[in-house]
């Protein structure tokens, strides 16, 4: 017979994993439950218009960066979001747009695609997030690394959906490799924790901190921008006690500055400076 501490143990046990399934999956679950993603999807009918977050370089002559990012296609975006990076240095007529794209591995290509396009299109449906901005004086410096991070890629060959390498691996490997981006990826950037077969322990993406990851399957993550985050399974929870939000599985962020609400950033006179 059981004795009753060693039961009560044990049922705590139980309740705490059946708690751990509820917030790992009820984001997911929501999304493809109130039709934010579908489980059908034809990528080739699936809108690309601009959204409207990109200013023409007709316009604008100074430098700017900006990072994107979108719900997957189909049912992917019950769980997760591909980002990306776009840039127009100084008097440039056209912007520049970095991301790895699986079908391209798929088709024998290369997984880094760099390409003239209009940055603020949606996802294949999905409508982009403007995460971070970055103007002004320095800029120029910044694409160039920018420019030279996405070529050292060192997955560039190589796409994973989960847990990675894919597209979120490789715009946190940028942000790691360019820390005046202070890039804060949501909690629904699937990959962006996997540092590699070898590698355990690495700066955070914004450069504020550090996270210690196993394979982007299970790790913990510590830094000014992001807070506090545990990845279970390539799914992110969180606090950001800065900014009083949380980080939820399919959710993403709620709280504080939710999706979308950031601040323009000008180098020289801003924190992000390197």
């Amino acid at each position: 017979m059981m004795r009753p501490r060693r039961f009560a143990r044990k049922r705590w046990r139980l309740i705490l994993f059946a708690l751990l399934l509820v917030l790992l999956s009820a984001g997911p679950a929501w999304n493809l439950v109130s039709g934010r993603a579908s489980l059908r999807g034809d990528w080739s009918t699936a809108t690309r218009q601009s959204s409207g977050l990109a200013p023409s370089p007709d316009v604008m002559r100074e430098a700017v960066v900006q990072v994107y990012a979108a719900p997957a296609f189909s049912w992917r975006g019950a769980f997760g979001v591909h980002s990306w990076i776009a840039v127009k240095p100084s008097d440039a007529e056209s912007w520049t747009t970095y991301q790895v794209i699986g079908w391209h591995v798929r088709r024998g290509g290369r997984a880094v695609v760099i390409r003239t396009e209009r940055p603020d299109r949606y996802w294949y449906g999905g409508r982009p997030d403007l995460l971070a901005e970055l103007r002004g004086e320095g800029v120029d410096d910044v694409i160039a690394r920018i420019d030279r991070a996405a070529r050292s890629y060192p997955w560039a060959d190589t796409y994973t959906a989960w847990p990675g390498p894919n597209s979120n691996t490789f715009i946190a490997w940028i942000a790691r490799q360019v820390p005046a981006l202070r890039l804060d990826l949501p909690p629904t950037a699937i990959g962006k924790d996997w540092l590699g077969a070898t590698t355990f322990v690495a700066t955070a993406p914004s450069g504020t901190g550090y996270q210690i990851s196993l394979l982007g399957l299970f790790g913990i993550l510590a830094a000014v921008e992001e807070g506090l985050e545990v990845n279970i399974a390539g799914l992110t929870l969180g606090v950001d006690p800065l900014d009083l939000a949380v980080k939820l599985p399919g959710f993403g962020r709620l709280g504080g500055r939710g999706a979308g609400a950031m601040a323009t950033e000008r180098l020289g006179t801003s924190p992000t400076s390197e």
